[in-house]
């Protein structure tokens, strides 16, 4: 698991590509990690072409609704969108531990590590 911080006002988007190269996945049994997961899947918000065309150059498979704006229509499937209430769930423990939900650092670098540590303490 891999965590990288954005400004309050900047959305997660800009931070995607660095976070798809940060991140490694466990195999199964031994050899190295992947460096790329098999899919991702994102909420509306990460509907973009820009997004869909870096996931499919790097062979990754996306799992993405289409906003209503948007022209284009694609493959959707909603079964496998439903395991996005996982990284939901995730997201709503860490918001317990108190030092992440209301952000009483400062410093980004402090931050980080308490959400490491929240995130480590959920994993044991």
């Amino acid at each position: 698991m891999t965590f990288v911080l954005t400004a309050g006002q900047r959305h997660e988007m800009t931070k995607v590509k660095t976070l798809m190269e940060q991140g490694a996945v466990k195999r199964v049994g031994r050899g190295r990690p992947r460096l790329r997961p098999k899919r991702v899947l994102g909420d509306k918000a990460y509907s973009s072409r820009k997004l869909r065309h870096y996931l499919k150059r790097r062979g990754i498979g996306y799992t993405i609704p289409r906003r209503s704006d948007e022209t284009r229509t694609g493959p959707f499937n909603r079964a496998l969108y439903k395991e996005r209430n996982y990284i939901e769930r995730l997201i709503n423990r860490l918001k317990q531990f108190r030092r992440v939900a209301t952000r009483y650092e400062k410093r980004a670098v402090n931050f980080l590590a308490m959400v490491t540590i929240a995130s480590i303490m959920l994993w044991l």
